[in-house]
């Protein structure tokens, strides 16, 4: 083979003749060292040697990334381990493989199911999913707390007997509803993974996880957690209840009637209330419950005339309507229901959680149908012909129920409804 030492002109002004599949230059100041090009492609420095009698050949890189002198000493130093008697090709095979290796760990590192469940919180909030806050709380205490080990697991690695066990010491420290939630948080939170690799409008970091099983879906609920927790107010207690908020003055007792009057709304949802969404006779709520991957649901509620003096006596200013620094944030749930638990602390067993179950089943005993008492508490629109045809906001029969069940509380004389015959 000719040699010749190489300088930057001799390198860039090396070409392969296009009558040949390739052609070489050889240096002449380090031993192997040579410069293969081909007709189509840009040269690149490579190594040629014997090894065990036979003529091995390396691929070193581009001129653009290797100057002279670097690929004269990396030249030598595989030269070295010829001499050595140690093979360079599966050295570097070797390399590469701790490289590819290395490049796992840190994707595990990053794909864990701790991050998956953070993603899918994300997730939830950026589609104002109430859900969101809820979940985030269940996964801190009952996944990553509870069992960091686990958490820190690639998701794709994690197993149904791992999530089941989760599952199983919630429900051994008394909190079976909860241990249900948290199966279908994470139930969730992987089938949101799994959906990404064909459904464009998941955020394209989801496919990260490369989630094809969901271990969650195999494992178990507890049914009986499950069951209603049928304790409604009874009418005498809602009336106790009423008697007991009407005349208390100033912000409270607004916040309190305000809730009660526009029928046991979710306590959450009313937080949320903005000033901007308050008309002279309606509030407008939004919904935040319902189907994966769909917005809030606007939900108008008439305003009755003792509801909207409730709202006038907690003076809605700024942008959150309930509120106690002048709408900058909003007032908190757990506040409302504090007040109205002691404001109900008379009553045996009350929660703020039994005045909606106690409004709905009141205005049940008054005829008020499923569908309208269901519209006026948002239980959600079923059916294609409902979701999709129906554009009728019946806001008169929401009016009326509420009127009713004012009368109810108030006890004074409502409507005469005359059933028809059979």
């Amino acid at each position: 083979m000719a040699k010749v030492a190489f300088t930057a002109g001799r390198v860039n002004g090396f070409k392969c003749p296009h009558d040949k599949a390739q052609a070489f230059l050889w240096d002449s100041t380090a031993k192997g060292l040579g410069l293969r090009a081909t007709p189509a492609g840009k040269p690149s420095y490579v190594f040629q040697a014997l090894y065990q009698e036979k003529t091995i050949r390396l691929t070193i890189g581009s001129p653009d990334v290797w100057t002279i002198p670097l690929a004269q000493e990396k030249a030598r130093e595989l030269q070295r381990l010829i001499d050595e008697g140690k093979d360079p090709r599966s050295l570097k095979a070797d390399a590469l493989a701790k490289a590819a290796e290395k490049t796992i760990q840190l994707k595990n590192q990053t794909n864990t199911l701790e991050k998956l469940l953070d993603a899918y919180c994300d997730y939830l909030k950026s589609l104002n999913r109430i859900s969101h806050a809820a979940a985030r709380s269940i996964f801190r205490v009952h996944v990553i707390e509870a069992w960091p080990g686990v958490a820190s697991l690639p998701a794709n690695t994690v197993t149904a007997e791992q999530i089941a066990d989760m599952m199983r010491k919630t429900i051994e420290a008394g909190k079976d509803r909860t241990a249900n939630k948290l199966r279908s948080y994470i139930r969730a939170a992987y089938q949101v993974a799994k959906a990404a690799r064909s459904k464009p409008s998941i955020p394209v970091a989801f496919k990260a996880f490369n989630i094809i099983n969901n271990p969650a879906a195999d494992t178990e609920p507890d049914e009986s957690a499950n069951r209603a927790d049928k304790n409604p107010l009874s009418a005498d207690e809602l009336r106790k209840y009423w008697q007991i908020i009407k005349p208390m003055q100033g912000f409270i007792g607004g916040v309190l009637r305000l809730h009660l009057l526009t029928g046991g709304q979710r306590i959450e949802q009313l937080c949320n209330l903005l000033t901007a969404n308050i008309a002279p006779d309606s509030i407008t709520l939004f919904d935040g419950k319902g189907r994966p991957g769909k917005g809030p649901r606007p939900h108008t509620v008439p305003l009755i005339s003792g509801a909207a003096a409730a709202l006038r006596e907690c003076n809605p200013m700024g942008a959150y309507a309930l509120s106690m620094n002048g709408g900058k944030s909003r007032l908190g749930e757990r506040t409302i229901s504090d007040w109205a638990c002691a404001a109900g602390a008379g009553i045996v067993g009350f929660q703020a959680k039994r005045i909606r179950s106690g409004v709905e089943t009141l205005l049940a005993s008054a005829r008020i149908s499923t569908d309208t008492r269901g519209r006026l508490q948002s239980h959600g629109i079923s059916g294609v012909q409902a979701r999709h045809y129906d554009g009728y906001d019946y806001l008169s029969e929401k009016r009326e129920a509420l009127e009713t069940l004012f009368n109810l509380i108030e006890g004074t004389p409502g409507k005469v409804i005359q059933l028809r015959a059979a």
